[in-house]
Parts: C-alpha cells; sequence; structure tokens
C-alpha cells in the first residue's frame, strides 16, 4: 500500500512527534511510504490564474510536480499539523490551495482520481497550543476535509489535542502513543 505522509510543522514540534510514530508503524508493515514537509517545499501560492481550467493541470512548475504525482498514485494520506490561529499552517495552506487543478480536474472536467482498487482514506492530526475551545480544530478539519474530497478520499480519523505548545509536551498526554498506533492501525487496515 502506499502511503503518503504531509507534515505541516516547520519546526519538529508536537505535531511532527506524533507523525513519526505513526510512520514507524507503516514502516514496520513494509508500507511503501512517500514523505513531505510543507516547509521545505520550493512553492509558490496559487494565483488564481485558472490555467488549470481546461486540463485539471496547474500550470505553474515547481516542487508541486512531484506532490501532485504522490497524491495521484497514494492509498493512504496521513496529514500532519499544528494549529496557528485557529488554522493549520500557512505552509500547508499553501500545498493545499495549489491542489486548485485537482478540483478543476474532479468538479468541471469530470475526471477524479481514480481509487485505483483501494478505498482511499487519511488521517488527520492536529495539535494546538489553545488550552480551550474547539474552534481550531474545527477549523482545520474543515479545511483539510475540502481539500481530501477534491483529491477522492472519502473517509478521515482524526486526532486533535489542544493545550500543548512547546515542543515535545504532547508526549505528557498519557494516551497519545494509543491513540496514534489505534488510529494508524485502522488507517492500514483494507476495509
Amino acid at each position: 500500500m502506499r502511503i503518503l505522509a504531509i507534515s505541516g510543522s516547520p519546526r519538529k514540534g508536537n505535531s511532527e512527534i506524533l507523525l513519526a510514530k505513526a510512520l514507524e508503524l507503516c514502516q514496520q508493515y513494509n508500507h511503501q511510504l512517500s514523505f513531505i514537509k510543507a516547509s521545505d517545499l520550493n512553492i509558490s501560492g496559487c494565483t488564481e490564474c485558472d490555467g488549470c481550467r481546461c486540463t485539471g493541470e496547474c500550470i505553474i512548475r515547481d516542487d508541486m510536480d512531484e506532490v501532485y504525482n504522490l497524491i495521484k498514485q497514494t492509498h493512504r494520506i496521513i496529514i500532519a499539523s499544528p494549529i496557528f490561529f485557529f488554522g493549520i499552517s500557512g505552509q500547508l495552506k499553501l500545498l493545499i490551495d495549489r491542489c486548485q487543478c485537482f478540483w478543476y480536474a474532479k468538479y468541471i472536467l469530470r475526471k477524479p482520481i481514480p481509487d485505483r482498487g483501494f478505498k482511499r482514506k487519511a488521517l488527520l492530526i492536529l495539535v494546538g497550543g489553545m488550552k480551550k475551545g474547539q474552534i481550531g480544530v474545527e477549523c482545520s478539519e474543515a479545511t483539510i476535509k475540502a481539500f481530501l474530497r477534491t483529491i477522492n478520499v472519502k473517509e478521515h480519523d482524526m486526532l486533535s489535542y489542544l493545550g500543548f505548545d512547546e515542543a515535545g509536551s504532547i508526549l505528557k498526554h498519557p494516551s497519545v502513543m494509543n491513540d496514534v498506533i489505534r488510529a494508524t492501525m485502522q488507517l492500514l487496515s483494507h476495509d
């Protein structure tokens, strides 16, 4: 099974610590893994030029070319991001916005990314520093959910944790690693 992991964290913070645990499990089962750290990509923002309107392909040439190929080929996606100002990181949002070409392909040209015999599923991992309120989780999930629908991923699970700002502080959560193990094993199931 092909698994694409996308880290939205610009540092090795709490969300990336949890993502690393999920990837460790995927490696134990010998799945084909691809890892993208959004902040390491050399990509420009979507200019809403409509260059992809007739083809479903972005006309901007940069690191997104490889990201597009990975998205098309994957069976499972794991997305991890910190919550900044009630939303996903800017680096991850930039990557998602550049997937407007998939939106045109699916909804205008009627050429969605095929399932390739697998039900495409995703796992979201969100960690925020705010101590209460769910608005950051809700806003982040809504953005990622719209992205997943666009790339033909119809099912996702989510782990979210609030009140963890300092890098590594998530490890103080009593059930976090068991949560990640359970969610990752569910993601890897063939149901």
